[in-house]
């Protein structure tokens, strides 16, 4: 949460759809829109500007909202992209139950006044270009596993010739990115330091550093609790009155969450100190899962630790885990 709103500030929902930005102003309830194209965009910057909002936000619509929201931070205009869900849950709270385009761009302006959101900071060339190889690879071993799964309960030979042809097309792709990406990373000399520094960790190779690098810029800027909540490795309680039910991750970063994942389950067999915790948690009488995201929590820690602090991993003993 940020700062009390104060008297006389302009706060601007953008509700996206794929051929049309519609856009509301709060609290005068102003509404206007424009075409979701490079042109459009850059009326909508500039007449927005105008306004003097205090922050923009737009709804999270598959993408289809980072052209805007990267026009308005070039322009200046603090923005942030929110969960659709949040906004929903949001205007059911306020018993706005019809949907339209221009009715979710006002219910986005008055959550911005209600929430008070931070804005969200302009991520540079770089960074951006990483993310999108990075989307653009988890994309592909996204198909790629569809299609195996395919494969395996086809029994037409044409249908299974074409599938083959496909994982053998997917699997060409990931490799030509996953070259790509390599000279990416050896060419900027902040990403190879950080790499090189994050992969020093047993357990954390490539993917994972991308994906730190590229879809969590926080990583050794927040503290270790909210840095969890952040990726949603956080356990968050659902306590009410007498009664104390178990308390589950929800929320956060879905791409760098199952990356991490996968980071965990190696570092059990390969990091003395995420395998220790893991032991002890199952010696206990926790469930697998639970120790599990135990170890992605800490493995979250010490990744974070160590790029506050500049420093490569060290080894410690299991028994400081």
């Amino acid at each position: 949460m940020g700062k009390e709103p104060e008297r006389g500030e302009v706060y601007v929902g953008v509700d996206v759809s794929k051929d049309r930005l519609d856009v509301a102003v709060w609290p005068s309830q102003q509404v206007f829109s424009d075409t979701n194209d490079v042109q459009g965009i850059a009326r909508l910057a500039e007449r927005i500007a105008g306004l003097h909002p205090r922050i923009v936000v737009l709804e999270s619509t598959g993408r289809l909202e980072v052209p805007a929201a990267l026009e308005f931070g070039e322009n200046g205009l603090a923005y942030r992209i929110v969960n659709p869900r949040q906004i929903r849950e949001y205007a059911r709270a306020m018993g706005k139950l019809a949907k339209t385009d221009r009715i979710d761009a006002l219910i986005l302006a008055r959550w911005a006044e209600s929430a008070q959101p931070e804005p969200k900071p302009l991520p540079d060339a770089s960074r951006r270009e990483l993310r999108a190889l990075v989307t653009r690879r988890a994309q592909l071993i996204e198909n790629l596993t569809r299609e195996k799964n395919r494969f395996q309960g086809e029994t037409v030979p044409n249908v299974r010739r074409s599938i083959k042809d496909s994982i053998t097309w997917h699997e060409r792709q990931i490799a030509r990115l996953d070259k790509e990406l390599d000279q990416f990373m050896k060419s900027s000399p902040d990403f190879s330091g950080q790499s090189d520094r994050l992969q020093s960790v047993p357990g954390v190779g490539p993917v994972l550093t991308r994906m730190l690098i590229a879809c969590l810029p926080e990583l050794g800027t927040l503290n270790r609790y909210q840095l969890a909540a952040l990726v949603g490795v956080a356990p968050l309680n659902r306590d009410s009155g007498k009664s104390s039910a178990k308390r589950f991750c929800w929320g956060g970063r879905v791409e760098v969450r199952c990356a991490l994942y996968m980071a965990a389950l190696v570092g059990m067999r390969h990091n003395p100190i995420i395998k220790a915790l893991y032991e002890r948690l199952r010696a206990k009488g926790k469930p697998a899962k639970v120790a599990l995201v135990a170890c992605m929590r800490k493995l979250l820690t010490i990744l974070n630790a160590m790029m506050r602090d500049q420093t490569s991993w060290r080894q410690t003993s299991p028994a400081a885990a």
